[in-house]
């Protein structure tokens, strides 16, 4: 749909306005913050006709206009340009992460509570999935003289880890054997392959030492198959509860929803890296919000992602800015992580 630049401006304007505000923009007002003279006549005009081809809503009799959702696709797609994150909000966003930089869970857990934190909406990560990725190294840490921790490391950035008993005293240099033992059969196998069959030929394998090391294949079994999987953390959602659109009804719609963390983990790997507007989502339960998601990579691979969830009236330009590099900042650090395993 062609508009005139005039009518671009003024949409713009009451976009930009009505995030602010969170309420209809009228023709005074708007033309108070205009960068061009124009008469309030003639933007009430501009204004109907914005209206009449579906950008504008007019929710009360009242002369003021909100955009609708054709209005915020437009603006997203021809009319915004993401702010870029300045060095002070780098810097300050860095120093929030840095204390969870070397745990790659801890790490995802940090950034939905730092994006919550700064947006003051709900924010959303989801864990790197091991479906695709391959078996970095594998740790073995004694918890007790009969315990052990085994630690799965991934391609991906991912620890997963589980504790095994043995029936007999462990050492350092039984540990060592385990170590040697297990990272010669798995070293850049992929994830997916350790299947139960894959576990018994490598019991099978060892001859007699299985027996000694049968509890910590087991505990290597269920740290595979957790792997495979991808977690979804959350925080801010009662961030929500304070935006005055959100009723009683959507509230409960949306907290229902965001309670299904595998619906959530499926509509953020079909969103991709845009922005979702209302009913676009495909999902009833969020037909009044805006929903924001930026991918990260790890090793160039796509890992995850990351979301901000609120109002449709969000600071897309500066929202989009904060996620883009709160994105390429996750990437980054688990990339390191991987490099020093």
């Amino acid at each position: 749909m062609e508009l005139t630049p005039r009518k671009q401006k003024i949409l713009k304007a009451i976009i930009e306005l009505y995030t602010v505000s969170g309420e209809p923009v009228g023709s005074k007002v708007l033309c108070d913050c205009l960068d061009f003279s124009v008469s309030s006549a003639t933007v009430r005009n501009e204004m109907s006709d914005l209206a009449a081809v579906g950008l504008l809503d007019q929710p009360h009799t009242s002369a003021g206009r909100v955009p609708s959702e054709k209005g915020y696709r437009m603006y997203l797609d021809e009319l915004m340009a993401p702010t870029p994150v300045t060095p002070e909000e780098r810097h300050f966003i860095d120093a929030l992460l840095l204390p969870s930089a070397y745990d790659p869970e801890k790490l995802l857990d940090g950034v939905a509570r730092t994006l919550a934190g700064l947006t003051h909406m709900a924010a959303i990560t989801t864990t790197p999935s091991g479906s695709s990725a391959a078996v970095a190294g594998i740790q073995f840490v004694q918890t007790s003289r009969r315990t052990a921790m085994v630690i799965l490391m991934t391609s991906s950035g991912t620890m997963h880890s589980r504790v095994f008993h043995c029936d007999f005293e462990l050492t350092p240099e039984i540990l060592r054997v385990f170590f040697r033992v297990f990272n010669e059969s798995l070293a850049g196998k992929p994830v997916r392959s350790i299947t139960p069959a894959y576990i018994q030929t490598m019991g099978a394998a060892m001859g007699e030492a299985a027996l000694l090391m049968s509890s910590a294949l087991m505990a290597l079994q269920d740290v595979a198959r957790e792997a495979m999987g991808s977690d979804v953390r959350m925080d801010g959602q009662t961030n929500l509860l304070f935006f005055p659109e959100f009723n009683a009804e959507n509230l409960r719609r949306m907290m229902r929803y965001l309670s299904r963390p595998q619906e959530v983990y499926r509509l953020l790997e079909r969103a991709g890296t845009r922005v979702c507007i209302g009913q676009e989502s495909g999902v009833s339960a969020l037909r009044d919000t805006g929903l924001i998601t930026a991918h990260y990579a790890v090793r160039g691979q796509d890992a995850g992602a990351i979301a901000v969830l609120g109002p449709m009236r969000m600071d897309y330009p500066k929202l989009i800015g904060s996620l883009d590099y709160l994105a390429r900042s996750v990437g980054r650090m688990l990339t390191e992580l991987i490099d020093l395993q």
